[in-house]
């Protein structure tokens, strides 16, 4: 068992430096060495426990990077992002990027198809899951006093694989209003499970901190509070794109051994780094769970 954990603890090791080191050269030789494993053999092991090659790893790592740069940083132009994914010509991450999504930078950029967008990733996170699942303790868990907040709210009502549509209309919002962060908070209020909520049933908030009048600018955004209270506050570093092993935890393993009773107001949390205008690993959020 404890061979066992050391070969686990030695692959986990090569998907971190994978994931903090997007932009240096990442081909078999050097990966394998970060993991202390023969590069003759490497690519076999790596595959055998991640069901996805070192190449392809790699790859998907730095496509998700650069959808997420043509989605949600218009200020990016396509070939600035080609050469940040690694290619050295923009035609060649075009037919990278159109085999893996369906859809050339351009028209991703533009319209972004999420449904094919999501199964495509769903290696690198199956990846990841398997041997890099977070962990969370009571200890990671403060109780803290918040101030009531004042947002602009604009919801998402819908299956929750469309949330990046949302997403890319309220970043356009933001601008257009001025309320950008840092100077402007970004919160997120969960109505519902995504993994149990009927699709059309599904509902989550995205939130602007602002207590001033503010433009619709063509959208529904509406003036909500947060309110103020006690709130067990769980944060999570890297992967924030998926806070439901956070929530879970909260839910299943926090709240019943704490003695603590929920008040009436959704699990919310607040963004106070985003990728990709930070590595994947250095994305951070706080997870509110409002208590009595």
């Amino acid at each position: 068992m404890k061979a066992l954990r050391n070969y686990h603890a030695r692959l986990r090791r090569a998907l971190d430096h994978v994931d903090r080191h997007l932009d240096d050269d990442l081909d078999l030789a050097a990966v394998s060495e970060v993991a202390a494993f023969s590069k003759y053999h490497f690519h076999r092991q790596f595959t055998a426990v991640f069901g996805v090659s070192v190449h392809r790893y790699v790859q998907l790592a730095r496509l998700k990077r650069a959808s997420y740069q043509l989605a949600f940083r218009d200020g990016q132009s396509v070939t600035g992002i080609a050469f940040d994914a690694g290619y050295d010509a923009p035609d060649a991450f075009a037919r990278a990027f159109r085999q893996r999504f369906g859809q050339s930078p351009s028209s991703f950029r533009t319209a972004p198809d999420w449904g094919p967008w999501l199964h495509a990733l769903g290696a690198l996170d199956d990846a990841r899951s398997t041997l890099m699942t977070k962990n969370y303790s009571a200890a990671d868990v403060t109780i803290r006093e918040v101030s009531p907040t004042s947002v602009a709210i604009l919801e998402h009502r819908g299956d929750p694989a469309m949330v990046g549509a949302t997403i890319q209309r309220f970043i356009a919002w933001r601008r257009k209003a001025g309320l950008v962060p840092p100077a402007s908070a970004t919160f997120n209020i969960f109505h519902g499970d995504p993994r149990t909520a009927a699709p059309a049933d599904y509902r989550m908030d995205l939130c602007a901190g602002t207590d001033q009048s503010f433009e619709q600018h063509g959208e529904r955004v509406e003036a909500g509070l947060i309110p103020g209270g006690r709130c067990a506050v769980l944060p999570v570093v890297g992967g924030t794109d998926d806070l439901e092993p956070a929530a879970l935890f909260l839910y299943r393993d926090w709240l019943p051994a704490s003695g603590e009773e929920l008040r009436d107001f959704p699990l919310y949390c607040q963004r106070l780094s985003f990728f990709p205008d930070v590595s994947e690993h250095q994305a951070v959020a706080e997870l509110f769970l409002p208590l009595r």
